[in-house]
Formats: C-alpha cells, structure tokens, sequence
C-alpha cells in the first residue's frame, strides 16, 4: 500500500483573533487529523496587514511549518531582515528575484517525506508582478527534481485566475490553494490529473465581519467613501482551512476536504 502523506493548509490568519484560533483550535484539529505537515497563510496575522518576525516565531512554536504570504507580506518593515535570514515563512515567488527572502521552500516531515510549497501572486486587480503561470511552472520544476509532493499558495483576486492556475499545474503539483479573499469556497475537488484544488481556504480569524474587518467601519467606507482606518473584528472567530492527503510517492491527491472549526 502506498504511504499517504496528509497536509493541513490553514486559510489566512487575520490578526489577534486569527493567531487566538491558531493557538485554540490548531492542537485540537492536529490530534484529530495527525498531518504530516501544518501551512498556514501568515500575511495578514499582524494587525490584519503583514507579519512580524515575533509573529512568525510564534507561528512556529505552535507548530506551523511553513508561512505563506501575499501581496501585504511587506507591510512591516521589520520582516525584510527575517526573510533574508532565512525562515519558514516564504513571499510569493513572482516578485523581483532581488525581494528578500525565496518564493519556494522544501519541509522534511517526521516520516520522511519532503514537501515542496510554492506561493505565487496573481495580477488580476492586483500588483504587477511577473507571471504566475510562468514563474510557477519553473519553481516546481527545480522542486520535482527533490520530491513530488508539492502545495502552490496562489494568492489572488479573481477566481478566473485561481482557477486557470489550478489547471496549468494540474498532474505537475499535489495541490493548488487558493488564498486572499477571506471567503472560503465550495469547490473543493481533484483535478483530471490528480491536483487537489480549491478557490479559496477561506480565513482564520473573526466571522462577525466584513473579511476579517469590522463592520461598522468598512460600512462607513462603502456609504461614505471617506479614508478609514480599519481595524480587525473580534466575534465568531473560526478556523478556516483544508486537509489534503495525497500518496507520497506519486505526489497525486487522494482527498481534500474543507475545515471549518468554530471557537
């Protein structure tokens, strides 16, 4: 029987709330499910917009593996030096070769298998950044060269794109996820040639919201179109996310299922 390898993906951590849900739930959900490795997507867990380096070694202690990022992974200055060092938490590998850090990471389970992760940023309605498809399909190239098991944090607008990129990788990559948007979709499935996919994971953070924001004040923005300061909503948070199992020899997916973990 061939060993099946299980990768936890959890949706965009939003702020304090998102890092509570971590701390609560992520014990609870990695006891009922043992992956065999934990990624989350980091990018907003600072305040709602980018990380810190303390944030990220907090991610860590609680047994997050890798960090993916997006388009607010340079929102604190603090982090450039981190990702120059060298860490777990990655940027998406279609910004300039010269952005500190790597768009790429490989993590060595405890039984062995590597995992390869990739983060990409979309362009559409976003920054202009070089070619996702591109850019994606030369990373897993050099990745497949050290294991078949790999995971692709696309962090895009539109779900066109999401969609288009799911399709390019598919039977190259175990898996294809959609992050950015905070809204968890319902599409979860295995492509023809054996990529797990979904739209969007979905957020960790407060669900009492307007995506991870408070309400009364992205209300006031849309009815007003005056400048806000938004700040993170702190009700009805949940842990978002998907579980994916995919035979570690071949890299192809078994199984995905959507999380959806209440506090």
């Amino acid at each position: 029987m061939a060993h099946e390898a299980k990768i936890l993906f959890i949706g965009d951590i939003i702020g304090k709330p998102g890092r509570l849900a971590v701390r609560e739930l992520l014990p609870k959900l990695a006891g009922l499910h043992m992956p065999d490795i934990i990624i989350a997507n980091g990018e907003n867990a600072a305040g709602g917009f980018g990380i810190t380096p303390e944030i990220a070694e907090e991610l860590k202690k609680l047994q997050v593996d890798v960090i993916t990022s997006g388009n607010h992974i340079w929102d604190k200055k603090e982090i450039y030096d981190y990702m120059a060092s060298g860490s777990m938490l990655i940027r998406p590998a279609n910004y300039p070769p010269d952005s500190p850090g790597s768009g790429t990471t490989i993590f060595e389970c405890a039984s062995g298998v590597k995992v390869g992760v990739v983060n990409l940023c979309g362009r559409v309605f976003m920054e202009s950044l070089d070619c996702p498809f591109r850019v994606g399909k030369e990373a897993v190239a050099r990745l497949r060269d050290r294991t078949p098991v790999i995971v692709i944090d696309i962090h895009a607008e539109t779900t066109s794109e999401k969609a288009a990129i799911g399709w390019h990788f598919d039977g190259t990559v175990s898996a294809v996820i959609g992050t950015h948007t905070h809204v968890q979709t319902s599409d979860e499935r295995i492509l023809t040639n054996g990529t797990a996919f979904i739209t969007d994971a979905g957020m960790t953070g407060p669900m009492d919201s307007v995506i991870g924001m408070r309400k009364d004040i992205i209300l006031q923005r849309f009815t007003t179109q005056m400048p806000v300061k938004f700040d993170v909503a702190t009700k009805d948070i949940e842990l978002q996310g998907v579980l994916v199992t995919v035979n570690a020899s071949d890299g192809k997916a078994v199984k995905i299922e959507r999380i959806k973990m209440p506090m």
